[in-house]
């Protein structure tokens, strides 16, 4: 029986929580616009120092009381979306009187949710790490509008294929894992950009103040990017192995090369040779990182093309 007063409920937090996460994006580019960009060498050279000197990437730079009024406001109200974010999945799941996330929409609304504390923990354990926020949340916010025009479906009992005890283990996980990775792949992007502008900066290109000059140094996005692949990849391994336990317990067999199963696996696969690379002399930095973003796209790829273009045993995930 669903209680279709807690399935609207539900709705409108989701409304909510687009409107105050575009908020968020938006005081996170106030942020960023405000903020004070690195010296320049005619404002060295007026300071005394040596016409060719430049700050070092990772020299602290003050930053205006304006701008970090804005990014506390920025983290205020990304705080605030994780609440009723959290809300849309909590009375979705009441509504349905099952786990809330038994279908495509309910599936990526969770995924979305993992990012975004992802992201906040970050930023709260490491404050310079609140600059990337608009990296963050403007994807956030572009996703929870796709999910809601596209995705979308009502609140309704499981198919009969997801009513086990493996849902709570196996999906989980993989929301767990998707959303930590989506977090590390951004981080990865934003390190390639910042890397290549630091590399200019040494070799002594004279570059405009650019809102990349607020970004963490490109040592820092790299550690930041590593660790929480670090993080999930356990969780994603987890993932593939309850998913096969689950598949012999359904359909006799651990392992049959669905297209879900497959991408999965090539999934694994790609964070693996990232985690390894990282370690690895000759693909620390930049190839590493190009790894990390390839492992994300196929994240993506795995979730949209394969559940909604291909044809397998996980077809069902697609609807309510």
């Amino acid at each position: 029986m669903i209680d279709e007063s807690l399935a609207r409920l539900s709705d409108t937090f989701f409304t909510i929580t687009v409107v105050v996460y575009s908020l968020a994006v938006v005081a996170f580019c106030a942020e960023l616009a405000f903020g004070r960009p690195a010296a320049s060498p005619r404002q060295l050279v007026a300071a005394g120092s040596p016409p060719d000197a430049r700050p070092a990437p990772s020299d602290p730079v003050e930053e205006p009381a304006r701008a970090r009024r804005l990014g506390s406001l920025a983290m205020l109200l990304t705080g605030l979306g994780l609440l009723t974010h959290a809300a849309v999945v909590v009375t979705r799941g009441v509504a349905a009187g099952r786990l809330p996330w038994g279908n495509m929409y309910e599936f990526t609304t969770v995924v979305v949710l993992v990012a975004v504390v992802a992201y906040t923990l970050l930023a709260v354990r490491a404050p310079e790490l609140r600059h990337i926020g608009v990296f963050i949340m403007g994807p956030v916010v572009v996703a929870m509008a796709l999910i809601r025009l596209v995705l979308y479906v009502q609140a309704g009992p499981l198919v009969a294929a997801l009513r086990s005890w493996w849902l709570a283990v196996h999906v989980t996980t993989a929301t767990l894992g998707f959303g930590i990775f989506f977090v590390s792949g951004i981080v990865s992007v934003l390190y390639l950009v910042k890397s290549r502008r630091e590399e200019r900066t040494a070799a002594g290109a004279l570059a405009a103040p650019s809102l990349l000059d607020r970004l963490p140094s490109a040592a820092a996005l790299d550690r930041t990017a590593h660790r929480t692949a670090v993080f999930g990849f356990p969780i994603w391994t987890f993932a593939v192995i309850a998913g096969a336990i689950w598949a012999e317990s359904a359909w006799g067999r651990f392992w049959g090369w669905d297209p879900k199963e497959t991408w999965a696996f090539i999934a694994w696969v790609v964070y693996a040779a990232y985690l390894h690379a990282r370690t690895t002399s000759g693909w620390r930095g930049r190839p590493s990182a190009w790894v990390n973003v390839v492992g994300l796209a196929v994240m993506v790829f795995n979730l949209l093309y394969v559940n909604f273009v291909s044809t397998g045993l996980h077809s069902y995930a697609g609807v309510s």
